[in-house]
Order: structure tokens, then C-alpha cells, then sequence
């Protein structure tokens, strides 16, 4: 069972058709099942008319679903149960950093910018709590342990939480649950087995591993795909409105759009336009490129 899980945050780019395309791909290769959801967490940036968009342009690709679950912003009960159960464990302690203290110099980083959360609150009395006159973040505590897997594109990744992560946030200082707490609880009750998305989210595979073993879930398989770059090396932002599907459907077809997209990935010898279902029978995870895709102005000149 594989899932689409969009954020109603704006209209499709040609980056998140690509991502739901070769999921799609994947899951009907194999008649599997395919759900819909939509990751609402923020409600300030999400809205249910972006909602209905994305539900119209999944269809207008031909990328159909088999049923869709409730968005997360009607689960937050369903979040508060999981919750209490990382606190049942003893897992769970108030974090108090602010993000100028987290993103800080002197704070420890990784190669790539991310910051290693080094533990500041895990110890504190309830004294020196009580000293903090704001509410604070819940961080769940992570062990020294190499998480390992196998995705079916990038190749064999490990990451040790400790070291490379930290002790990770579970709910905000206002009360919002995070994306790992959330998409760790939906995949897994919805019985997801195949998790397809951009490559950017690798790193989270590890953390949700840890959470689906504290919770009992399953691990499903991994698909971290390559991310479709603008000419200029920039990745494709809904902000920027970067090849918006909506600017798209008024010239092309989704048959060349599909097609584009699959000569891209490396399914098909050349762009030609192709529908999703004729694309499901070619359909091979081996053809899939690894690397980040340039769209090259020749390329473009194609869609």
C-alpha cells in the first residue's frame, strides 16, 4: 500500500507531480492500493480549496486514489493518544531552547547545516523548570543507535539519532504536533508498506523508524526520489509558482507532461506523451536516476 500526502499549501510544481507520479507508478505496477492525505498541519499556510485543487489535478494527471484518510488537522486526539504513550515510556521531557539558541554558532551542526540537538533540557530540575515562565516544546529522547535501511533508490543509508539528530521535538511550544509524530501515526495505522517521496526527506526515515518500533508499527519500504531542479540549480518552490501545474494544464496535455516527467526519471528513451496507466506497465524502480535533475532549457522547451 503506498499513499499521496500533499500539503494544501498552494498548487502543485512539476517537482511534487513528479514524486506522485513514480509513487503512483509504483503502487499500480503491483495492483497495490493507493490513499490520499493531506498534511494540514500548519493551518495557517493550508486551506481545504487548496485541498480540492490538488484533488482535481491528481485526476486530471490520472493519478488516481482508492480511499482517502482524514487530513491532520482533524487527528490532533488521534496525536494526543500516541503522545501519551512516548510519556507512559518516560521518553518525553519540556525543552525550553528558543531557536536563536538552536540555530546558534556555538550550537553543533552537520555538514549540511542541520543542527544536533545536544540534550540542553533532558537533565533539568523541576526547580530550574519552573525558573522558565513559557510554555515549552516536548522532546521525545532518542538512543545511540545506527539506524539502517535499504531505499530503493538512494541505496543502502544509516544515521545515528544521537549523533547525527538528537533528541527530536514531538509538539511545539503552541501545542502543534510535528511532521515525524504525525506522518510516523498515519502511515502507520492507514497500513502504508511503501513510502515514496523527495529525496530531501531521507534523514526522516530513521527517526520514523525509531517511533514505529516505540509504537509497534511496521517499517515500511523507503523510495527517497531524486529532486527536479529549475535551470538555475534552485529546487522548484510552490512560493516561487515554479512550473505550477495550474500555468502547465493551460498548454499541455497530462499525456506529454507524464511523458516529460518519465524521460526524466529514466523510464522512457525520449519525451513522449504517455499515459499513467501505460506508464505502470515499463514501470521499474531499477531506471530510476538517483541524482538531483537539472531541467535543462531545452528540456523545458518540451512542457
Amino acid at each position: 500500500m503506498g499513499r499521496f500526502a500533499p500539503t494544501p499549501s498552494g498548487r502543485m510544481h512539476l517537482g511534487n507531480v513528479f514524486a506522485a507520479m513514480l509513487g503512483w507508478l509504483s503502487v499500480r505496477s503491483r495492483d497495490g492500493e493507493m490513499v490520499l492525505r493531506m498534511e494540514d498541519l500548519d493551518t495557517q499556510r493550508t486551506s481545504p480549496e487548496y485541498a480540492q485543487v490538488l484533488r482535481q489535478d491528481l485526476l486530471w494527471l490520472g493519478l488516481s486514489w482508492d480511499r482517502e484518510t482524514p487530513p491532520q488537522s482533524q487527528r490532533s486526539r488521534v496525536y494526543d493518544e500516541y503522545f501519551q504513550k512516548l510519556e507512559d515510556l518516560g521518553l518525553l521531557y519540556p525543552c525550553y531552547c528558543t531557536r536563536s539558541q538552536l540555530h546558534g554558532v556555538n550550537a553543533p551542526h552537520l555538514s549540511d547545516g542541520t543542527y544536533v540537538y545536544p540534550g540542553t533540557c533532558r537533565n533539568l530540575t523541576q526547580e530550574q523548570r519552573n525558573a522558565f515562565h513559557r510554555a515549552p516544546a516536548w522532546r521525545v529522547m532518542v538512543p545511540d543507535r545506527v539506524w539502517q535501511f535499504t531505499d530503493r533508490v538512494q541505496g543502502a543509508y544509516s544515521l545515528n539519532l544521537a549523533t547525527d539528530c538528537g533528541d527530536m521535538v514531538m509538539r511545539r511550544a503552541d501545542g502543534v504536533y510535528v511532521y515525524q509524530l504525525a506522518v510516523t501515526v498515519d502511515d502507520g495505522e492507514a497500513g502504508v508498506t511503501e513510502v515514496v517521496r523527495g529525496m530531501d526527506l531521507l534523514s526522516s526515515a530513521p527517526r520514523q523508524m525509531y517511533l514505529q518500533e516505540l509504537w509497534g508499527f511496521p517499517h515500511p519500504e523507503y523510495a527517497h526520489v531524486p529532486m527536479l531542479l529549475a535551470p538555475d540549480g534552485r529546487r522548484l518552490s510552490k512560493r516561487d509558482r515554479d512550473l505550477d501545474l495550474g500555468q502547465l494544464q493551460k498548454f499541455y496535455s497530462p499525456q506529454e507532461i507524464l511523458g516529460q516527467l518519465a524521460f526524466s526519471a529514466g523510464l522512457l528513451d525520449r519525451p513522449e506523451s504517455v499515459s499513467a496507466q501505460e506508464l505502470a506497465t515499463v514501470f521499474s524502480w531499477d531506471k530510476v536516476k538517483k541524482e538531483d535533475i537539472c531541467l535543462s532549457a531545452d528540456m523545458l522547451k518540451n512542457l
